[in-house]
C-alpha cells in the first residue's frame, strides 16, 4: 500500500506519478473520505477535551458536596457521542483503506514511460542469439517423444498442464537443484521450505488481493486458502508482523515451489508447450533490506538471476519495464529475456523487482533503526532465479542438434549423472 501521507501532502504530484502505470486515481472519493476523516477526528478531539474538563468539574463539585447527577448525565451523553463518532471514524477508515488497497505502487523516477511491453527499454545483452545451419525446432517438437507429454496431462487434468518422464523429468529436477545450489552456495541465500497454500491475509500482504483474485485458484471450503501463484507470497510473509534487528539485514531467502495461476485474461496466448501453464515451478529469491539499500539490492538480485543464465550459457537480454508494463506492487522491475531459437525471439524467464515499502506497509514488516531506536518499514524485493519450466525450454531449444537430440549444458552434467545428451 502506498504511503497515505503522499496523497495527503501532495495529491496532484502523486496522482500524476500513478498515471505512468496507466492508473487513474479517484481523487474525488479520496477527498470526500479524507474530509470526513478529518471532520470526525476534529469532533472527537473536541469531545475528548470536553470529557476531560467534565471529569475535573465533577471532581470539584463532589468535594464541595454539590449535586453531581446532572454533570454525570452530561458526561454519559459525551461518552455515547464519542462511541458513535468512533464507529463512524472506523467506517471511514475502512473505506479509505479499501480505496488505497486498490492503488498500485508509485514507479521510481528511473522507470521509462510507456504503455506496454513494446515500450520496455533494453539495458544490456549477454551472448549472441543461437543460430543453426538447420531449421531450429521448438521445445514441443524436441520434447515430445523424449518424455514431454501433453496428451496424458490433458487426460489427467486438462489444457495448460504437462507430464514429464525419464530423463526429461530428470533434467527439470537437475535445473531446480542447480539453481538452488548457486543461490545458496554462491549468493548467500537461505533456503526455505514454505506452504503451497496461503491465507487471504498473506495475499493481501504481497498485493495479489484484492485486485487480482481472478488470477488465483481458491480452495473450496471455509478455510480461506489459496494455492500460491508464486513463492514470493509465503516467503515474503515470513516478515509479516515482525520487527527485525538491523544486524539481521539483509535477509536473503530462496525457495523452490510449484506455482498455480488461472491465467485469466490470457485466453489463446502461448497455448503451445510449457511457456504458460496453470502449474509450473520456480526458484524464487526474496530479499528484506534497509530502505536506503534497496536500489543497490535490486541490481544485485538481478545479477543473481543472470548468473544462472550465464552458467548455462544461454543468450539473454535485460530490459527495464516501462510504467505501463510495471507490476502492481513494484517500484522498478528488470525482466530477463532468454533467446529461444524455435521462436526466433527473446522471451521472459525472470522478473526482478524492488517493491519499496509497499508490501511492508501492508504486512507491517519492520526493522529497528539503531539511529532512532524506533521500528521502521523494511523494503522488500523478489525475483525468479529462475522459472524452471522456461529454463528447460531454453535449454532444449538452444542445445538442440541437427539429429533432433539435445546436448546437456556442462553446468548440469554432474546433476544428470554424467549424461551428456538427450
Amino acid at each position: 500500500m502506498i504511503d497515505p501521507k503522499l496523497l495527503r501532502t501532495d495529491l496532484e504530484a502523486t496522482v500524476k506519478k500513478l498515471t505512468t502505470k496507466g492508473y487513474l486515481f479517484d481523487s474525488e472519493s479520496f477527498n470526500q473520505l479524507e474530509s470526513a476523516r478529518k471532520s470526525l477526528q476534529s469532533s472527537t478531539e473536541q469531545l475528548q477535551s470536553q470529557r476531560k474538563a467534565q471529569a475535573a468539574t465533577i471532581g470539584k463539585a463532589a468535594k464541595a458536596g454539590e449535586d453531581i447527577a446532572p454533570l454525570k448525565a452530561e458526561g454519559e451523553r459525551i461518552k455515547q457521542e464519542l462511541e458513535q463518532l468512533a464507529g463512524e471514524y472506523k467506517r471511514v477508515q475502512e473505506q479509505l483503506e479499501a480505496l488505497l488497497m486498490g492503488v498500485p505502487n508509485i514507479p521510481d523516477d528511473s522507470v521509462p514511460e510507456g504503455n506496454s511491453e513494446d515500450d520496455n527499454v533494453e539495458v544490456s545483452v549477454w551472448g549472441e542469439p543461437t543460430q543453426f545451419d538447420f531449421e531450429a525446432k521448438d521445445h514441443v517438437d524436441l520434447g515430445v517423444g523424449q518424455g514431454l507429454d501433453f496428451e496424458t496431462a490433458a487426460k489427467i487434468t486438462g489444457s495448460r498442464f504437462s507430464v514429464m518422464s525419464g530423463n526429461m523429468a530428470r533434467l527439470h529436477r537437475a535445473l531446480t537443484q542447480f539453481m538452488l545450489d548457486v543461490q545458496t552456495r554462491e549468493h548467500g541465500y537461505q533456503e526455505v521450505y514454505v506452504p503451497y497454500l496461503v491465507n487471504a491475509e498473506s495475499l493481501r500482504g504481497t498485493g495479489q488481493l484484492p485486485k487480482f483474485e481472478e488470477d488465483l485458484f481458491k480452495v473450496p471450503g471455509d478455510n480461506d486458502f489459496y494455492l500460491i501463484p508464486t513463492a514470493e507470497v509465503p516467503v515474503t510473509n515470513i516478515a509479516r508482523d515482525r520487527i527485525f534487528d538491523a544486524k539481521e539485514l539483509p535477509c536473503r531467502f530462496t525457495s523452490h515451489t510449484p506455482c498455480f495461476r488461472s491465467e485469466a485474461g490470457s485466453y489463446g496466448k502461448d497455448t503451445r508447450g510449457i511457456i504458460r501453464q496453470h502449474q509450473f515451478e520456480k526458484v524464487e529469491m526474496v530479499q528484506l533490506v534497509e530502505p536506503t539499500k534497496s536500489t543497490e539490492a535490486l541490481e544485485q538480485l538481478t545479477g543473481h538471476a543472470e548468473a544462472i543464465l550465464q552458467k548455462l550459457e544461454l543468450p539473454y537480454r535485460k530490459v527495464i519495464l516501462c510504467g505501463g508494463d510495471l507490476g502492481f506492487s513494484a517500484v522498478k522491475t528488470y525482466d530477463l529475456e532468454v533467446w529461444l531459437p524455435g521462436q526466433q525471439k527473446y522471451r521472459e524467464i525472470s522478473s526482478c523487482s524492488n517493491m519499496g515499502d509497499f508490501q511492508a506497509r501492508r504486512m507491517q514488516a519492520r526493522w529497528r533503526n539503531p539511529e532512532t531506536g524506533k521500528p521502521e518499514l523494511l523494503h522488500t524485493l523478489n525475483g525468479s532465479g529462475l522459472a524452471v519450466g522456461r529454463t528447460l525450454v531454453a535449454v532444449l531449444e538452444n542445445y538442440q542438434t541437427v539429429e533432433g537430440k539435445v546436448r546437456i549444458p556442462a553446468a548440469l552434467q554432474s546433476y544428470m549423472g554424467g549424461i551428456t545428451e538427450l
